[in-house]
C-alpha cells in the first residue's frame, strides 16, 4: 500500500476505514488481493443497489463493447441513449403516470444538483433556495451551498451564499414543528429570508443520519411549495432506484416533485452517470447552457437500461420489502435490546444504528472497524458520524443478509463490553 500513502493525495477517505487493496468483487461480496472475501453493507455508497457485476447487467455491457458501440458520445443522438430512454418511458415514467424530461449531466450527482439549483433559479427568477439541516447534496460549489455539514462546507473555501435551511423531522428536531417553522418563515415580513426559487429535499437524509420524513410531512411539503409558488427538487441520488421500496423514494407520498434528481445506481452498474428529471414547462435551457464533455455516458446507458429489465423480471421491489421486514425485526429483536441507549431507523435497504447517546462517533467508528476485523464493509454517517449504516445492494442473498446483521449485532455487543470494562478498569483505579 505503500504506493497509495506515497503517490495518492491526502483527500482519499474510504481507504483508511479499510485498509485492504481489494481485487475483485461479486454481488454482496468484496474480495481482497489475498483472497478474503468481506461481505458488503456499503454497496459503493448507493451506487451498486444491484450488487457488484451483476450478470444481466454485465451481459448487456459486453456484448454493446463487443460490438464497437459508441463509447463516448457527448449528447448526440444514439442508439444506446434512444433505448434507455424508451425504456425508462414505458418501465419507470408511464406506469406512474409521470411526465417529466430528461437532461443528461455530467458524470456524478452532484452536477445534476447544480443543474437543478441553476435551473430553478432561471425560472423563478429569485436566487434564494431552502434546504434543510442534515442535508446533503454534493461537493461543487452550488450543491455545497445546500449541504449543511459545516466542516465539509468550509472546504469550499468562500462564502456560500442565497440558501436558507430549515429544521428537518429527525431526532434532532423533535418536538418542533418543522412544516409550522417552514410557513412562518415563508410568511412572516420579518422572517429575514428570501422567497425561495426552490426547496431541496432527500425523503430520507442519508448522509444526514438516516433520517426518514414522514409522509404527511412530504406531502405537506409539496403543498407549501405549490401554495407559494415554489419549485419542489428531490434529491434522489442515494436513496432512489429502489433503495426504499419503490422505484423513487417519493412515490410512499404520492407527490410529483417539480425536478428529480438521479445518479449512482441509476447506470446500474457503478458507471459514472447523472440524471435530472424535470417537468416540460421548465425546460426553458438555451442549448448547451448547461453541458459536460461526459454528459452522455453510453456504456451507463446500456448499463441502465438492461438494470431497469433486470428490476422489472427479477421483481425487485418485492424482494426489498422482504428483507426491509427482516432487517427490522433483527434490529428491533437482536440489536437494540443490547443497550437501551441504542436507537435505530431506516427504510427498504438503508438502516441506521443510532450510537449518539453511547459515546457518539467515537463507539461507532468502534463498531464499524470491529466489522471490518469480522470481514465486514460498512460505514457511518449522521451528525458526528454516530450512526451506523447499513445499506447492502438490493440483491444481497437472504443468507448474507443474515450474516451481516449477526456481524452488526456481534461487533456491538463487543464493544459494549469492551466499553464496560473500561469504565470498571478505570472506576477501580480511582478507588
Amino acid at each position: 500500500m505503500n504506493v497509495f500513502v506515497k503517490m495518492e493525495s491526502n483527500v482519499r477517505s474510504y481507504c483508511r476505514s479499510f485498509p485492504k487493496v481489494f481485487n475483485r468483487a461479486k454481488g454482496s461480496k468484496l474480495f481482497d488481493e489475498d483472497g478474503n472475501a468481506y461481505i458488503d453493507f456499503f454497496a459503493g455508497a448507493g451506487a451498486l443497489n444491484y450488487g457488484h457485476n451483476n450478470e444481466y447487467i454485465k451481459k448487456a455491457l459486453l456484448s454493446y463493447i463487443e460490438s464497437d458501440g459508441i463509447s463516448h458520445g457527448l449528447d448526440m443522438y444514439t442508439v444506446a441513449k434512444k433505448e434507455f430512454m424508451t425504456t425508462f418511458n414505458k418501465l419507470i415514467l408511464e406506469p406512474r403516470n409521470l411526465d417529466y424530461k430528461l437532461q443528461f449531466c455530467g458524470p456524478t450527482g452532484t452536477n445534476a444538483v447544480e443543474a437543478a439549483l441553476k435551473l430553478a433559479r432561471k425560472v423563478k427568477k429569485r436566487t434564494n433556495v431552502l434546504a434543510f439541516m442534515g442535508a446533503f447534496h454534493g461537493m461543487t460549489l452550488g450543491s455545497l451551498s445546500v449541504t449543511s455539514g459545516l466542516d465539509i462546507r468550509r472546504g469550499a473555501g468562500v462564502p456560500l451564499g442565497n440558501v436558507s435551511f430549515l429544521p428537518y423531522p429527525s431526532q434532532e428536531f423533535e418536538g418542533i414543528d418543522t412544516l409550522a417553522f417552514m410557513r412562518q418563515v415563508l410568511t412572516d415580513d420579518h422572517s429575514g429570508v428570501d422567497k425561495p426559487a426552490a426547496v431541496i429535499l432527500e425523503t430520507t437524509q442519508a448522509e444526514g443520519g438516516i433520517n426518514v420524513a414522514p409522509t404527511e410531512w412530504l406531502q405537506e411539503v409539496s403543498k407549501i411549495c405549490k401554495e407559494n409558488d415554489i419549485l419542489l427538487i428531490v434529491d434522489d441520488v442515494q436513496v432512489g432506484c429502489g433503495r426504499t421500496g419503490e422505484f423513487f423514494s417519493f412515490e410512499r407520498a404520492g407527490i410529483e416533485p417539480d425536478m428529480v434528481v438521479l445518479s449512482k445506481s441509476i447506470s446500474g452498474y457503478g458507471l459514472p452517470m447523472s440524471l435530472l428529471l424535470l417537468k416540460p414547462e421548465l425546460d426553458i435551457w438555451e442549448p448547451g447552457e448547461h453541458n459536460g464533455t461526459f454528459r452522455g455516458n453510453q456504456m451507463a446507458f446500456v448499463a441502465a437500461k438492461a438494470a431497469l429489465i433486470y428490476r422489472e423480471e427479477s421483481k425487485l421491489e418485492e424482494s426489498v420489502k422482504e428483507k426491509e421486514k427482516f432487517i427490522k425485526n433483527y434490529i428491533e429483536q437482536n440489536i437494540l435490546p443490547l443497550d437501551p441507549n441504542l436507537y435505530a431507523r431506516g427504510i427498504g435497504l438503508i438502516w441506521g444504528i443510532d450510537c449518539s447517546k453511547l459515546g457518539g462517533g467515537d463507539f461507532a467508528k468502534e463498531v464499524c472497524q470491529e466489522c471490518f476485523s469480522k470481514n465486514m464493509i460498512i460505514e457511518r454517517a449522521g451528525r458526528g458520524d454516530s450512526v451506523v449504516k447499513l445499506m447492502p445492494a438490493l440483491t444481497i442473498k437472504f443468507d448474507e443478509l443474515k450474516e451481516g446483521c449477526k456481524i452488526v449485532r456481534e461487533s456491538i455487543e463487543k464493544c459494549l463490553i469492551r466499553r464496560k470494562r473500561e469504565g470498571d478498569e478505570k472506576s477501580s483505579n480511582c478507588a
